[in-house]
């Protein structure tokens, strides 16, 4: 048992500073009537210690850039004039991204109708602007998003986890994953449409409450085999996943990505989200299949170091985001 503390622990001091990838920034150009573009730039205040976000634009500013201060993001407003008047051809890049923790999204609104949009990540932190938007090209840079998101937000990681190793495989664990996904995918998709609204702090402790839904399952004597979530393996993935999904959808509304932007990098998004999860779920089965067959002291320990991790790391988070909820 002090080897599973000291596990734990462990997680406690990594959670706060991975429990969600860092949402991303967002550099918006729109073209205006005589040529020049009014430009915004938002960025989370939240960002990886010594971290230093700033838009490169190949353009001079034609007015000081204005301030519009936002709870959770710093919001600068500003017009640039390019001496050829088109931003065709022309690089955009951000600065900073290394080593950030986020990724930043990019939309460039031309005066005759047509909209460019790229993801800038610290591995491509520069993209030159296209006469035509590569389809292609947007549903890889969502797609690639979704499965950052979700490999590295450790409460959704640990749900998943946690959920196999409850469950360990077959069509319970197939029923729980497909309600999960079937119920994150409706709230990312209501939520990021703007046709739901619910606020981002009780969504974040229902996510951490869910944590510790699993982790009394997995803690109960018999393995969590009687309980509600291994007699109904597909109600209450359904009930979590709505949650996770609001949680999900954040990460695009932290953004400010305009509606008419979603559609096609909300689909690859769910889809980055869906083969991240699939993956977590690949490598974890052999794992726990292969703790059942090893000669282990106690046969309870394969659900008792997922419950003692999981149950550490919910309670953590829900008394974290709690406070910082009641206590700004």
């Amino acid at each position: 048992m002090k080897a599973l503390g000291s596990l734990a622990l462990l997680l406690l001091l990594a959670v706060p500073a991975a429990a969600h990838r860092l949402a991303p920034s967002y550099l918006e150009l729109r073209e205006g009537p005589r040529g020049d573009f009014a430009v915004l730039w938002r960025t989370p205040v939240l960002v990886a210690r010594g971290a230093r976000l700033a838009p490169e634009l190949p353009c001079a500013a034609s007015a000081e850039p204005r301030a519009d201060p936002e709870a959770a993001a710093l919001v600068l407003r500003w017009r640039i004039a390019c001496p050829a008047g088109d931003l065709v051809g022309r690089e955009l890049r951000v600065t900073g991204l290394e080593g950030s923790g986020s990724d930043a999204l990019v939309e460039v609104a031309l005066a005759d109708g047509r909209e460019l949009r790229a993801v800038l990540s610290a591995a491509h932190p520069s993209w030159r602007v296209p006469a035509r938007e590569s389809a292609g090209a947007v549903a890889g840079g969502y797609l690639r998003l979704g499965i950052e998101h979700l490999a590295s937000g450790i409460d959704h990681v640990l749900f998943v986890l946690g959920l196999v190793a409850l469950l360990r495989g077959g069509r319970r664990l197939l029923l729980a994953i497909s309600a999960f996904t079937l119920g994150h995918s409706v709230t990312l998709a209501a939520a990021s449409l703007g046709w739901v609204r619910v606020p981002a702090a009780p969504v974040e402790i229902g996510i951490a409450v869910s944590l510790v839904a699993v982790a009394l399952a997995l803690a109960r004597p018999d393995a969590g085999a009687s309980s509600g979530l291994a007699r109904h393996p597909a109600a209450l993935p359904f009930a979590f996943g709505l949650l996770h999904g609001l949680g999900f959808a954040s990460t695009l509304a932290a953004a400010g990505l305009p509606i008419h932007a979603l559609p096609l990098a909300l689909l690859s998004f769910n889809v980055g989200i869906e083969l991240g999860q699939l993956a977590l779920v690949a490598l974890a089965l052999p794992v726990v299949a292969g703790l059942r067959r090893a000669p282990l002291p106690r046969r309870g320990f394969v659900c008792e170091l997922p419950a003692t991790v999981l149950g550490a790391a919910g309670v953590y988070l829900v008394l974290d985001r709690a406070a910082a909820w009641l206590v700004p």
